[in-house]
């Protein structure tokens, strides 16, 4: 589990194609205390670490990830929001996150509004029901709150720190967005269909 609160933000360093994708990526957590087997959000993506380096972290991703994230996009140099899994005692400042990305949202418009930047995001028709004004929604690993709905499409509001220390100040209209829906809207909407 994970909070969308991103901690880090890495780079992809080596991409290798053997059955499964195995990815190389740089970071700034101490890796020594990265057991293998840990779970590491990579741009919202729950990845499994297999191997550690001095200053990088690798992890295998199955075809089955690769088709219903944007990883198959990811580029030698291509910066991602890294966040490790919740352990007891850590403060819950997003939303509960389980790193299992729903689908792939597109960036149809960026808007600057004074220091903020206001994004519009298209879902996927299959998960438009589950995004509500002022409800929670994971974007590329980052706890977000919903501003505005009107069909499939959506704003988020980024304030200048999210923007730093996150990679969504890299955004550009066109690009694909791993969304996992908030667990709870999934479970009321699950409710409803069978009442």
């Amino acid at each position: 589990m994970f909070t969308g609160i991103v901690t880090d933000i890495g780079e992809v360093r080596e991409l290798h194609q053997r059955g499964d994708l195995r990815a190389r990526i740089a970071t700034s957590y101490v890796t020594s205390g990265i057991d293998l087997g840990a779970s590491i959000a990579c741009d919202g993506v729950c990845l499994t670490v297999v191997q550690t380096g001095a200053d990088w972290f690798d992890v295998e991703i199955s075809a089955e990830t690769v088709s219903k994230t944007n990883i198959g996009a990811w580029s030698i140099g291509y910066r991602i929001n890294l966040e490790r899994a919740l352990t007891v005692g850590d403060e819950l400042g997003g939303h509960i996150v389980s790193g299992h990305v729903d689908g792939v949202a597109e960036v149809v418009s960026i808007t600057d509004e004074g220091d903020s930047t206001r994004v519009r995001l298209r879902a996927p028709e299959t998960l438009k029901r589950f995004i509500a004004p002022k409800g929670s929604v994971a974007l590329n690993g980052t706890s977000l709150t919903v501003n505005e709905v009107e069909g499939a499409e959506f704003g988020i509001n980024f304030i200048p720190h999210t923007k730093e220390v996150t990679t969504w100040g890299d955004v550009q209209e066109g690009d694909r967005v791993n969304l996992e829906i908030d667990t709870l809207a999934r479970y009321v909407a699950r409710l409803a269909e069978a009442s």
